[in-house]
């Protein structure tokens, strides 16, 4: 898999321990094209030394989004597949069981050392696709038919739509990105995927990204505060 070409690690680890290394098998599962690059880009461009797949569950048959997608995975030095969930702007709710097996049907089959996915409350007030895909990846990793070693979500919020989306304080651990590297995530939002500067992705791309750490010691107490958050 091709290097991300940005050097550096820009992670500061949290108490949860330390991420996987070289070679870790990586998954990302995501609801849109662009989300992978928005919420954890500068995590993907700071470990070239993982093989990272990324399944972006909608847009497959956007004409615009769906070819800029494979053109930000080259960049992020990741592998990766869409699927074609219904991304309408109604928001038509789907059932759990139809995003879980659009999630099977994407990633290859194997055991991972990492999954990063949605957080439950998704990272902006709202959109029910993140809120979805959480939903069914932390299921089939509950229930272990997505086999993994260890789950991040992520963690951001804008206080209810109050201000652009930020890196939660509370999180498992955050990662203050390099400017070389926070340069390189916004040209893929920018370059690649061609939000204009004023646009609210533009304008969104963390300098600071988080996630929670959800693990076998952590995994009760993480679901209780995402239920509790929004039930």
């Amino acid at each position: 898999m091709p290097s991300a070409g940005v050097k550096g690690r820009a992670v500061k680890e949290g108490p949860s321990g330390p991420l996987p290394g070289q070679g870790a098998a990586v998954a990302v599962v995501v609801a849109h094209p662009d989300d992978e690059s928005l919420w954890a880009g500068g995590l993907l461009l700071s470990h070239p030394e993982w093989r990272v797949f990324v399944a972006a569950l909608c847009r497959r048959s956007d004409p615009d989004r769906a070819p800029k997608f494979y053109l930000a995975l080259k960049r992020l030095g990741a592998d990766g597949a869409m699927g074609d969930l219904d991304d309408g702007p109604d928001q038509r709710p789907l059932s759990e069981a139809e995003v879980a097996s659009q999630v099977l049907s994407l990633l290859p089959a194997g055991v991972y050392d990492l999954v990063v996915t949605h957080s439950l409350r998704g990272e902006y007030t709202r959109h029910r696709r993140h809120e979805e895909t959480a939903r069914a990846v932390l299921r089939l990793w509950r229930e272990g038919t997505l086999h993994a070693k260890a789950l991040l979500a992520f963690a951001y919020e804008d206080g209810g739509g109050a201000y652009l989306p930020r890196a939660e304080e509370g999180a498992s651990f955050r990662l203050s990105l390099p400017c070389p590297v926070w340069a390189e995530k916004l040209r893929i939002i920018t370059d690649i995927y061609g939000f204009r500067e004023e646009s609210w992705e533009a304008r969104t791309v963390p300098r600071m990204e988080a996630f929670w750490r959800v693990g076998a010691s952590e995994e009760k107490e993480f679901w209780a505060r995402e239920v509790a958050a929004h039930p």
